[in-house]
């Protein structure tokens, strides 16, 4: 009778002994992440995150990077989002100065870049062609790099990985739906 206690303690207690060393090896060998999680993450050198706005935010990015970039532009001019692109300036005309308000289309295109296809423009009351106001503009006003007006295709395009952004940060346009303020940019951020 001791046998078959005997023998039931010892299967018991080399039993718990079995457990406890495969619990001690579950724990403390390290799991095998590394491999997957490398091939998860794109090898690139920037991280990229979507960021979505409204007209109202982005017409005070806009015009603040406008005043920090073109703080000392002979020729005064602010943009305006409402269901278009507005651009409102001074246009001199002998010894005066006319307002000048231009209207562009913005479309996102798939490279993350920008173009803002002109749709009217008033100056005074004068009506001056487009492409002598856009040559104007492009000749007289203190725009960002990356910025680049066409006169004869009557558009602006914004080279979105141009403009100047701290920490070699980048941006690309996503979606830019005014009429539905859908504003959405990748901000692709460098890493080592």
């Amino acid at each position: 009778m001791i046998n078959k206690w005997k023998r039931g303690f010892f299967l018991l207690l080399g039993l718990n002994g079995f457990i406890l060393i495969l619990l001690l090896s579950l724990i403390l060998v390290p799991a095998d992440d590394k491999g997957k999680m490398q091939q998860s993450v794109p090898n690139n050198n920037s991280v990229s995150f979507e960021v979505t706005s409204n007209k109202d935010d982005l017409n005070r990015l806009i015009n603040q990077y406008i005043k920090k970039e073109a703080g000392d532009s002979p020729i005064d001019y602010s943009v305006r989002l409402e269901d278009e692109v507005e651009l409102y300036g001074k246009l001199p005309f002998f010894s005066q100065e006319l307002d000048l308000k231009l209207t562009f289309e913005p479309e996102a295109l798939e490279n993350g870049d920008l173009v803002l296809k002109q749709k009217s423009i008033s100056v005074g009351s004068l009506h001056l062609p487009v492409s002598y106001v856009l040559k104007f503009i492009k000749e007289n006003y203190k725009l960002p790099k990356g910025v680049d007006i066409q006169p004869s295709e009557k558009l602006i395009y914004v080279n979105m990985q141009q403009l100047k952004i701290k920490s070699d940060v980048e941006l690309k346009a996503n979606r830019f739906d005014l009429r539905k303020d859908d504003i959405a940019f990748t901000i692709l951020v460098p890493v080592d």
